[in-house]
């Protein structure tokens, strides 16, 4: 289960007591907001995409969408979202429970977007399709080793 590997990574920053398992799945926004009783807007969604045979983590408020012209301007490729398959590959978390912790392969780049910034508050995943925890954005952008803060989505 991933879940573990998320919480094994957690430790490190005295987070893994603070992962809220759920009852009902948040294995999609809709879902997790009314799992958690929070807006939409406050999932912080983790898109998966191949960049030069890389996968690339992206982690959004869950009310927005990548701008296809504004990732390729930063990437210099299309935006392809990564088949189910190969985000289990690359992260080693399913879809529904994708998250920016506790990567299979700890060499994945993070990145940020900053719609997420009008929250005291975020929700990313755990790992698990029940899972979630609540962080700032900028614990979420520290304990998930991001990169850089993007402004990437419409």
């Amino acid at each position: 289960m991933t879940i573990e590997a998320v919480k094994e990574y957690l430790k490190e920053y005295g987070k893994d007591n603070a992962i809220i398992e759920l009852k009902a799945s948040s294995a999609t926004v809709e879902l997790a907001a009314k799992a958690l009783g929070v807006i939409p807007a406050r999932i912080a969604k983790t898109l998966s995409f191949k960049v030069d045979n890389n996968c690339v983590l992206i982690v959004t408020a869950g009310d927005t969408k990548i701008d296809n012209r504004k990732f390729k301007e930063i990437f210099n490729t299309k935006a392809k979202m990564l088949t189910p398959e190969e985000v289990i590959e690359f992260t080693g978390h399913a879809i529904g429970g994708v998250c920016p912790f506790g990567l299979k392969d700890p060499k994945i780049k993070t990145y940020c977007d900053i719609s997420m910034k009008r929250f005291e508050t975020i929700f990313p995943a755990c790992g698990s399709h029940n899972s979630a925890i609540e962080l700032t954005c900028d614990e979420l952008f520290t304990i998930s080793k991001s990169y850089k803060w993007l402004d990437i989505c419409k």
